[in-house]
């Protein structure tokens, strides 16, 4: 008993700490404002924790397979684990070709901010965020492949944490870039996929 809300209370906490750091590090040039250019260093280290705990979060889940909340919910979905199964695997093609998309066009900037980095092209002139749909959506297959009706719904949770977490981004990205990122942003998708008209 004591097992399944430690690690619920450790999968809230991860979740809370990850959109924390992970806010953080999508702000170089608000920090550096503040305390110069060590703030490109600084975010990339922030980044790096909030993997970590995007990271513990993912262990968290499957612990929770074996050790569920006693909430009366219903465990597994009625179907067979095979229909989560496929229906995780057609989720998760599109959102990992988005992730896989993103972190090729946006190159070494995925992982470690850095200064002197052009506006992206590719996939980055349809739609503004194509990562961060990606990783909201993962989830969904993850919760589906350990067949859980809870996990299913607490995924539901990431969706607004890439939110603000673009959000962040966009806010900081106006001060790195100026008028071309305003430009850029009237003419390409947030998180909806639109045609860029240069």
């Amino acid at each position: 008993m004591v097992i399944e809300w430690i690690n619920f209370m450790v999968l809230v906490g991860s979740t809370i700490l990850f959109l924390y750091f992970y806010v953080k590090s999508v702000s170089p040039a608000q920090l550096e404002k503040k305390i110069g250019d060590s703030a490109y260093p600084k975010c990339k280290t922030y980044r790096i924790i909030a993997g970590g705990f995007e990271g513990i979060t993912i262990i968290n889940y499957m612990i929770y397979f074996f050790y569920p909340l006693p909430l009366g919910l219903q465990l597994v979905f009625p179907w067979d684990w095979i229909v989560s199964i496929l229906v995780g695997i057609i989720i998760l093609i599109p959102s990992v070709y988005l992730m896989v998309v993103g972190m090729k066009d946006a190159g070494r900037e995925t992982l470690e901010p850095k200064k002197e980095h052009t506006l992206y092209g590719g996939v980055y002139e349809t739609v503004r965020h194509p990562q961060a749909i990606g990783e909201a959506v993962m989830w969904f297959p993850i919760a589906l492949f350990l067949n859980s009706l809870f996990l299913v719904l607490y995924s539901f949770v990431w969706i607004p944490i890439f939110y603000i977490t673009c959000v962040a981004e966009e806010r900081d990205l106006v001060i790195r870039y100026g008028a071309p990122y305003l430009e850029y942003r009237d003419r390409v998708g947030f998180l909806i996929p639109k045609r860029s008209q240069k």
